[in-house]
């Protein structure tokens, strides 16, 4: 029974050979061909150096792939040292790192280059975006400090109005130093407050054409057409966006409000009280100290509000850089896992059909025991042995044949001297 199926095992492996040869070479081929695929986008030069250096580069993969499992597939199920196949499975396993270093990635390339090449442009385009808007909040942060500058604005002229109509301040009503002060205090902030709001506008039209540039740029991402040529119009779109960026973070009126808010506190001169008599003039300079107080304290809180916004980070500049698509598919490769597994498949199928090999002899050799030496015979090895034995045996006739002839003639000559000569008598005499 065991003869039998080793015998059906035999014939099935023989009946294999050929579409394991052609599958093989259908693999190296398909490799070869992605590798071209992929090594294409790395090189660079004029258009036949690098159809020239592809070609030649996914030839020798090809045919570098095909002899290396050929090797394999026609040794390894016919090593039985433990050791001897150990070397084999290394071998194996240096061979298939080697593979994959020189085809399996660029093969990952072919089949998800493009994706992966737009899946970077998406990913910077959410960068951009970011960016912007953090450029934006920047800009916009000195708008928060428009309605304690207004406020401060509206009191000082309503202090000034009611010292002019009743002379709430100093009891005296009329155009004296204090209401000239007051409303001095409240022009410069009201000059502040107009710079705020000027600067809103341009920071709205920076932030739209801003808004533009990305949406031209997610245009671009999910368009049709060579992904070549959308990231080059790509990178011109993201030059524009860096610009609007840089020029968003320079429109912010920050640094203006804090030396606004400094010279408000520091450049304060208090001016000569300019009453009719002695009475008010001291009524003057005491209400003018209490503006100077005020004007100190209206300083410094602009200026820590200032100093507040001029904390926040700045936005830092981001490049667009380019990649090929073998680089983005190493750099995305977490997200193209499927392509990835097609791509190393494709050049390691092989070693499964080694396996089965190597499970398949195994299998034949403990059915047949020791009588495997010999069992694996083809009918012109059986009829050469055949034919061998015949000269043997008609070699050994031949030999037997001379030594009896040798024999015979040896015991016919001993007969001969041992026979008596004869007894010869005298002649007579006549």
């Amino acid at each position: 029974m065991g003869v039998a199926h080793s015998s059906t095992l035999r014939g099935q492996l023989s009946r294999l050979d050929s579409t394991t040869r052609a599958t093989l070479a259908v693999l190296s081929m398909a490799s070869g061909v992605y590798t071209y695929l992929g090594v294409r986008e790395l090189l660079d030069g004029s258009p036949t150096v690098v159809l020239l250096g592809a070609i030649i580069y996914a030839s020798a993969v090809s045919v570098g792939i095909y002899a290396f499992w050929s090797y394999l597939m026609r040794f390894m199920p016919h090593v039985r040292q433990s050791s001897s196949r150990g070397l084999l499975y290394i071998a194996m396993a240096l061979g298939a790192a080697m593979i994959m270093a020189m085809s399996s990635w660029l093969n990952a390339a072919a089949l998800a280059g493009s994706a992966a090449l737009e899946q970077h442009l998406a990913i910077t385009t959410e960068s951009y975006q970011d960016k912007l808007n953090g450029a934006h909040e920047n800009a916009l942060a000195a708008q928060s400090l428009l309605p304690d500058i207004q406020l401060a604005s509206e009191r000082f002229a309503r202090l000034a109005e009611e010292e002019r109509s009743s002379g709430a301040l100093t009891g005296t009503s009329g155009s004296g130093t204090v209401v000239q002060l007051l409303s001095q205090m409240s022009s410069q902030l009201s000059g502040l407050q107009g710079e705020i709001e000027g600067s809103r506008e341009a920071v709205k039209g920076l932030f739209q054409q801003g808004g533009e540039r990305l949406a031209a740029m997610r245009r671009l991402v999910s368009g049709q057409g060579p992904i070549d040529e959308r990231a080059n119009a790509y990178a011109e779109e993201a030059v524009r966006l860096s610009g609007i960026i840089t020029a968003l973070e320079q429109t912010s009126v920050a640094p203006a409000v804090r030396r606004a808010a400094e010279d408000l506190g520091r450049t304060f001169i208090a001016p000569v009280a300019d009453g009719g008599n002695a009475d008010l003039q001291n009524r003057q300079s005491e209400v003018v100290g209490k503006v100077e107080n005020a004007v100190q304290a209206q300083s410094k809180a602009l200026a820590s509000a200032a100093d507040e916004i001029l904390a926040r980070p700045a936005v830092e500049d981001l490049r667009f850089t380019p990649l090929s698509a073998p680089e983005a598919v190493i750099r995305y490769a977490r997200d193209f896992l499927p392509s990835w597994a097609g791509a190393i498949s494709i050049d390691l199928l092989p070693a499964v059909l080694i396996f089965i090999l190597c499970i398949v002899q195994d299998a034949i050799r403990r059915e047949e025991g020791e009588e495997s030496e010999t069992g694996d015979m083809s009918a012109a090895e059986l009829m050469r042995a055949l034919k061998i034995q015949r000269k043997l045996k008609s070699a050994e006739m031949e030999e037997g044949a001379s030594q009896d002839g040798a024999v015979l003639d040896s015991v016919i000559v001993e007969r001969e001297a041992r026979r008596p000569e004869p007894h010869v008598f005298p002649k007579a005499v006549r």
